[in-house]
């Protein structure tokens, strides 16, 4: 038992060094912007330390899958909601963009426009099409299942990102590559008690139900607020769906039903610059009547930063190509992959935002 212990730390800790310095070449455009999204050299996607990896190691031999060759490999992309939120636009670029740098055969992709049963039928058609391995970054964290069995009784490989799916890690999937969710909730609400004083009420405008990284970055922040600040109370819980149009209507509304809401905290950037769109409608001046804080790291976010209408924004990097691709050569190189790749992310605020927005997406 020792020695399988130390075999999977010893293939972690290859996975992760050989990925951790990777660049991303990923560029997006906001959904209000027509200005790039990015540069590449700040913007990198790293893996943390090796004991940042955890579960037991999968590898090509133990997931069953045939050898192939990615130069001459047909890859399946599926991407989970519209292309209208900043974080899906650098991640499906991202991909495509290393697809091309490594010279994969073929990429396909699709997107499920936020309905699980296309994206369901999105992976079978790729594996209808031939792909050889997917890349998949799910809409919800159940309901898949379909689509997973399909792919594993063809062996073809499925790496999930950005959400975890609950299935069976190297029968199922082969692993997550993404951010630790309640560290990210928990960063927020440090900020959040930084932005405040440790006092004042707060708003939670949750993403959308039924995936880890809302129940996650919930968690983080409720159990960090209640730990570190009893001078904060949390007021309100509204999904805003990750939407910034849902974002502002729940804010507009929170401002009527709510009016001594003195912060808010946004499961993402959009739902966070809905909710500034909201406060200046109703006469309140974001980042100072009310304080903002926010999780992903878009440009839009991080110039809100600059301009003072926003308070700090914790970084949940998208850009998943290198490390995604990376991950595929070492499976199919006969390396170990841990279950979970946790990646380093960013943190904005008043004191490095305009110096950093380059990096933002």
């Amino acid at each position: 038992m020792m020695t399988q212990r130390r075999s999977r730390t010893l293939a972690a800790a290859c996975l992760l060094a050989a990925t951790a310095t990777l660049a991303v070449s990923g560029c997006s455009k906001s959904e209000t912007t027509n200005s790039a999204g990015g540069d590449s050299s700040q913007g990198a996607q790293a893996a943390k330390s090796p004991e940042a990896a955890s579960g037991p190691g999968c590898s090509l031999q133990s997931y069953g899958a045939p050898k192939i060759d990615l130069k001459d490999a047909v890859v399946g992309f599926s991407q989970s909601e519209k292309e209208a939120n900043p974080f899906r636009i650098a991640e499906t670029q991202s991909i495509k963009d290393e697809a091309a740098k490594i010279g994969v055969k073929k990429l396909l992709t699709t997107n499920a426009q936020s309905q699980l049963s296309k994206q369901i039928s999105d992976i079978q058609d790729m594996l209808s099409q031939g792909a050889q391995f997917l890349i998949i970054a799910p809409l919800n964290s159940d309901g898949l299942e379909p689509a997973l069995k399909a792919a594993a009784a063809k062996k073809v490989p499925v790496l999930t990102i950005d959400r975890k799916v609950n299935s069976k890690a190297c029968e199922d999937y082969v692993a997550f590559l993404g951010s630790d969710f309640v560290e990210q909730g928990k960063r927020a609400a440090d900020a959040m008690i930084k932005a405040t004083g440790g006092k004042g009420k707060v708003a939670i405008l949750l993403g959308a139900s039924g995936n880890n990284v809302t129940t996650d970055r919930t968690k983080g922040f409720v159990d960090q607020i209640a730990a570190e600040a009893p001078g904060i109370e949390i007021v309100a819980q509204q999904t805003g769906e990750f939407a910034r149009d849902k974002g502002q209507q729940v804010m507009e509304q929170l401002i009527q039903s709510k009016p001594e809401i003195t912060a808010v905290y946004a499961e993402n950037d959009e739902m966070g610059l809905g909710a500034v769109t909201a406060l200046k409608a109703a006469g309140k001046k974001p980042g100072k009547d009310v304080k903002i804080v926010s999780v992903d790291g878009t440009r839009n976010a991080v110039q809100a930063l600059v301009n003072g209408e926003y308070n700090a924004v914790i970084e949940s990097n998208p850009r998943f190509g290198p490390l995604a691709f990376a991950t595929a050569r070492k499976f199919y190189g006969g390396g170990e992959i841990p279950e979970n790749v946790i990646i380093s992310d960013r943190a904005y605020d008043e004191t490095n935002a305009k110096e950093s927005l380059g990096g933002a997406y």
